[in-house]
């Protein structure tokens, strides 16, 4: 194994990556970027430049193509590892991130007869217009109890497969019925480089609603509307792929895209935060992998099958072999903290930092940092996009209490940090409270370099907190389940084992940060349940308001 290599790629919200591994040591030998020329579709289709509904999100197959063009030879020119020496290739994908395709793969939007039309285009999983569908889902499930609704915590999120396909159903009946396979994008990836459609275990178990080897039935599908009753059989059931199996070979075309040999081993798919759990060593109960970026998934692997309200599922083997693998879900971190700065940070900030030498976040964190606990008089609940855990409700929205005409912009900074914070406590707690323990918290992510959110996380939660040993953690994840398929380990457990990196322990919590948290966190928590649990659901008639005014000014336009 000393001279064969692994490539992993990551395909996440605004990029994708690929790293080159060394398959004996998990030595990263080089990796590349490549950004989406599109990014995210949130404001105008770009082949017509129609308006957007609020909360859509969409992305172009070709921008993921894109990055297997680029960004693969050019982490293998940098690495400076002949080609021939490696012998797989391994994909990851943020989900539920879902496309339409005719029955060969190709994505509806790549034909022109589709072009104009929104819903022929992937939906991001940060798409969150099908809350209703969602919201429909789930008190059906509830009425008629059916068994699998408790494997997701008694709720189906918006951003999951079923939610988005019956959102295509109901709003573009004739996409819907030239949708010969409803694809999501981490087994479409696999595809188009071995020629070979499966449905990876992963994604099939918690976002498609796949438990103990079966869907959702016809008989509930059909009460949700009679032109559903065949979703699973006509466009979604397909054979599962188990994770670190091979899918197959590297097609020739593909060969010529990435410059890798033909006939190297694909790995089935696998979702970004799931596929890192192994990169970051956390593959034993209790450990919590906290992926954070824009958003932070939580996944966690477990010896005990337990039903935990609000959770985003649980399923057998999902991250691991032979452990229960459960997630759950905060829908925007990063992504409030841009939001923060892009739009409410006076220009005097930017100079102070420009004059410092140092990026806006660092210079509001040195400015947070410098406050005691609780010195802001602020506290924010982190639902800018939407509550995945454990709401799971993307029609709430974010709130800021105890702002004064003496409130500055790291005041709010950190607020906001806090908040996402507060987030992450209320999922552990969620999980503990009906007995599936959660002792470490191991992170990986971009969030990782800010090592005052990192210790305030400790603080606030109460755990040590270890970190990746890698800043490219889904990619090399993908890499190390390469492995595996190419078969240079013998399992998932064993190229953790070799390849992963973790440091244990970096972050622990300060008892007396802790305990003035503690007194926030009950704040949070009355505010939670105030907003979000019926006690006023102003948040949801607010949302009600700005959708009925979009749609007037559409009509207008």
């Amino acid at each position: 194994m000393r001279n064969a290599y692994v490539v992993g790629v990551d395909f996440g919200t605004l990029s994708g990556r690929a790293v080159v591994v060394r398959v004996a040591d998990g030595a990263e030998l080089a990796s590349a970027v490549h950004p989406y020329e599109h990014a995210v579709v949130e404001d105008r289709l770009p082949a017509t430049g129609e308006k957007l509904p609020p909360d859509w999100a969409l992305q172009m197959p070709q921008d993921w193509l894109a990055v297997l063009r680029t960004a693969v030879p050019a982490a293998v020119a940098a690495s400076g590892v002949d080609p021939a020496d490696v012998i797989g290739i391994g994909t990851d994908f943020t989900a539920c991130t879902v496309l339409p395709t005719t029955v060969d793969g190709t994505p509806l939007c790549a034909l022109e007869a589709w072009q104009d039309r929104p819903h022929a285009y992937p939906k991001l999983w940060k798409h969150h217009s099908a809350q209703p569908h969602a919201d429909r889902i789930n008190a059906l499930a509830a009425e008629r109890g059916e068994t699998w609704l408790a494997r997701y915590g008694g709720r189906i999120s918006s951003e999951w497969e079923f939610a988005k396909a019956l959102q295509v159903l109901e709003e573009d009946p004739a996409v819907y019925a030239a949708t010969q396979r409803w694809v999501e994008a981490a087994d479409w990836i696999v595809w188009q480089l071995c020629g070979r459609y499966l449905r990876n275990a992963c994604t099939a178990g918690y976002k498609g609603i796949y438990q103990d080897g079966a869907y959702p039935t016809p008989e509930y599908l059909a009460a949700l509307n009679p032109g559903f009753a065949s979703f699973v059989t006509d466009k979604l059931e397909h054979e599962i792929g188990q994770l670190g199996a091979l899918a197959g070979g590297l097609t020739a075309e593909a060969a010529a895209w990435t410059g890798l040999p033909e006939g190297i081993a694909v790995c089935v798919g696998n979702v970004d935060a799931h596929v890192t759990a192994p990169a970051a060593q956390a593959t034993q109960p209790g450990q919590m992998l906290m992926v954070m970026g824009t958003s932070t998934c939580h996944v966690l692997n477990s010896d005990t099958l337990g039903e935990v309200p609000g959770m985003c599922g649980v399923v057998d083997g999902g991250i691991v072999p032979g452990l229960y693998g459960y997630e759950a879900g905060q829908s925007g971190v990063g992504d409030i903290f841009a939001w923060h700065v892009d739009n409410f940070v006076p220009p005097s900030y930017l100079d102070a930092a420009a004059a410092a030498g140092v990026g806006i976040h660092d210079h509001l964190t040195a400015l947070a940092a410098a406050q005691e606990v609780g010195e802001h008089g602020l506290v924010a609940l982190d639902w800018h996009g939407g509550n995945r855990s454990v709401l799971v409700d993307h029609e709430l929205s974010g709130v800021l209490v105890g702002a004064t005409l003496a409130t500055r912009a790291e005041d709010v900074y950190r607020a906001l940090l806090e908040a996402t914070a507060f987030g992450t406590r209320t999922i552990v707690e969620a999980f503990e409270s009906n007995g599936v323990a959660v002792a470490e918290l191991v992170v990986a992510g971009g969030l990782l370099r800010n090592a005052f959110l990192m210790q305030m996380y400790a603080d606030v939660c109460r755990r040590p907190l270890s970190v990746i040993g890698s800043e490219q953690g889904p990619a090399l994840g993908s890499a190390i389940h390469a492995a595996v398929a190419a078969g240079a380990h013998p399992d998932v457990h064993a190229a953790a084992a070799a390849m992963g990196k973790v440091e244990r322990a970096v972050y622990v919590p300060d008892e007396k940060r802790a305990t003035a948290y503690d007194a926030l966190y009950e704040e949070y928590r009355l505010l939670h349940d105030h907003f979000g649990r019926g006690g006023n659901d102003v948040l949801h008639r607010l949302r009600d308001i700005r959708r009925t005014a979009a749609t007037g000014s559409k009509e207008d336009a």
